[in-house]
């Protein structure tokens, strides 16, 4: 089964900050979402997980 994590940049920290867990691509869509919602949050992206 492929999982994914979700990335994105968030003020107030360098570089790219990433989901503690992995999700199925399904579910990514929904947090995706969520994540972009945040305040201070930008550049949402779902990235391979690797093994």
């Amino acid at each position: 089964m492929e999982t994914v994590r979700i990335t994105w940049t968030q003020e107030g920290f360098e570089g790219r900050r990433e989901s503690a867990v992995s999700y199925s691509p399904a579910a990514a869509e929904d947090y995706k979402r969520r994540k972009e919602a945040e305040v201070g949050v930008s550049d949402v992206q779902i990235v391979a997980a690797q093994p």
